[in-house]
C-alpha cells in the first residue's frame, strides 16, 4: 500500500471512530432524558419554555435577557 492510501484509510478509520463516538454520546444522552422524564412523570406542572417576568421581590437581581 502507498502512502497515500494508507492515510486514506487512516482517515476514513478516524471518521468511523468519530462517528461512532457520536453516536454513543448522543445514546446517553437520550437514556438519561428517558430516565429523568420517567422519574419526574407525572410532573405536577408543565415545562414553561418562557422566562416569566421578574416579580417585586427580585428587583435585587439582574437578568440577562
Amino acid at each position: 500500500m502507498t502512502g497515500s492510501h494508507s492515510g486514506a484509510k487512516r482517515a476514513r478509520v478516524s471518521e468511523t471512530k468519530e462517528a461512532e463516538t457520536r453516536r454513543a454520546e448522543k445514546r446517553r444522552l437520550d437514556e438519561a432524558l428517558e430516565e429523568g422524564l420517567e422519574e419526574t412523570f407525572p410532573g405536577s406542572d408543565p415545562v414553561n419554555v418562557t422566562q416569566p417576568p421578574p416579580s417585586k421581590g427580585d428587583h435585587h437581581i439582574k437578568r440577562k435577557d
